[in-house]
């Protein structure tokens, strides 16, 4: 009965249907109130991705018919941002990947700023929220603080006793609409994360004709890709390491497009297999569990993959995949295992933690129940796990899916996969070098 349920509630609970009455829901609110249309946006100071997305307020505010009202919020808290310190040196370098991807302006060498530089730099900003300001000056302010240029700093000439009850008021209000995160834009029940979901929000705004552009325009931050250009000869292989967990709702819409992109461009792919977080001490607040939910529902459908009827694999379901899947690469039936099982899991509603469950995804990835059976009995996959988990660390990172090219900086997330292409293709003309 218990499975039965959580298949039944997660579909409902991922189903356009109940987002379209969402929706619609906000929309009459909105309407028999006679208020205008809100996005809300929470950016953080020393948030390399706010720093990217306050680049584009100006436009969403010019573009569209809505009233842009600007948040400061400070960092999430430890159980949200689980391995703070490795979080934050990733996202110096892969904010400035994506600044490149979008042309936005990102200091070509920026480095974690000082406290002191920082406080300076949310006491401008609580200054432009409260002269009604922010969207305009937000990208000035916010690029002195990563160029190190003190004096547009003071230029601004903020009055620091202010930044804390502005502060304080963002996290209020992020918190009583259900978040934790910055680089936030927040729209009638619905969360977009910075310049990499905005286009979800444009998608939106435009279905109910909050759009003054003329139709066809591009978007301001268009969704990102993979190509699958021309394979180039190469002298050799690059090799693709592929970190996941049978728990990621992201690793399971990210398999089908590491298997063409492998593929297409004949790379060895390595299926570094990993513990779920919370399965290695590392909590998931309820709060982010839900939103990651909806989100990987979102991008699941700009991928055309399944995904929604679920049952969470956390504890035996995973423990058990993995062990079967340290059993099925050297077989040759890695690739299909991993799929078939996080989409068991994602979206068929498949109890990975059952015989019944484990026997059907094996067998139709092409292992025998005799295969199956050995693979259940033996315990070795925890070794490999833990390697797989302390090479991720070495890489700087901590979460799945994760993936790099022939020992590259390493990138985290199903929505990198363009530059794990942009990395194949230079990882290529390097070996024909």
């Amino acid at each position: 009965m218990k499975i039965f349920l959580m298949r039944l509630v997660t579909t409902f609970l991922t189903s356009r249907t109940l987002r379209n009455m969402r929706r619609a829901i906000h929309a009459f609110r909105r309407k028999l109130k006679g208020a205008k249309p809100t996005v809300y946006y929470f950016h953080q100071a020393d948030d390399p991705y706010s720093h990217l997305a306050a680049q584009l307020l100006t436009k969403l505010k010019s573009r569209y018919r809505v009233e842009l009202v600007p948040q400061l919020v400070s960092a999430p808290d430890d159980a949200a941002a689980p391995e703070r310190e490795r979080l934050k040196q990733y996202a110096l370098r892969d904010a400035a990947r994506v600044a490149r991807r979008f042309g936005l302006a990102y200091a070509t060498d920026a480095k974690l700023p000082e406290p002191a530089r920082v406080e300076q730099t949310a006491a401008a900003l609580a200054t432009a929220i409260k002269k009604g300001t922010f969207a305009e000056v937000a990208p000035q302010i916010s690029a002195a603080l990563w160029n190190g240029d003190d004096e547009t700093l003071l230029s601004f000439a903020a009055d620091k006793a202010d930044t804390s009850p502005i502060t304080a008021m963002g996290d209020e209000k992020r918190k009583e609409l259900g978040h934790y995160l910055s680089a936030m834009f927040y729209f009638e029940g619905e969360w977009y994360w910075g310049v990499d979901r905005l286009h979800h929000l444009e998608t939106r705004l435009q279905e109910i004709d909050l759009d003054t552009a003329p139709a066809g325009t591009p978007a301001i931050a268009p969704l990102q890709n993979i190509s699958l250009a021309t394979k180039p000869a190469s002298k050799s292989k690059p090799v693709i390491d592929y970190w996941f967990s049978f728990r990621s709702p992201y690793s399971c819409i990210s398999a089908r497009r590491m298997w063409r992109l492998a593929h297409h461009y004949d790379c060895e792919l390595r299926l570094r297999f990993i513990l779920p977080m919370v399965m290695r001490g590392l909590p998931v607040p309820r709060v982010k569990r839900m939103y990651i939910t909806l989100d990987t529902k979102r991008e699941a459908e700009c991928f055309n993959e399944p995904y929604g009827t679920i049952v969470d694999p956390v504890g035996p379901g995973a423990a058990r995949a993995l062990a079967v899947l340290h059993h099925a690469i050297p077989l040759g039936a890695g690739e299909a295992f991993a799929e078939l099982g996080m989409r068991a899991a994602f979206a068929d509603g498949i109890e990975l933690a059952s015989d019944k469950g484990m026997y059907d995804v094996a067998r139709r990835a092409g292992l025998t129940d005799e295969q199956t059976h050995a693979a259940l009995a033996d315990e070795s996959w925890r070794e490999v796990a833990e390697e797989n988990r302390q090479a991720l660390f070495d890489a700087g990172l901590w979460g799945a899916p994760s993936f790099r090219v022939d020992g590259k900086p390493a990138h985290w997330g199903q929505d990198r996969f363009w530059a794990l292409e942009e990395d194949i293709l230079d990882a290529i003309a390097e070996r024909n070098a």
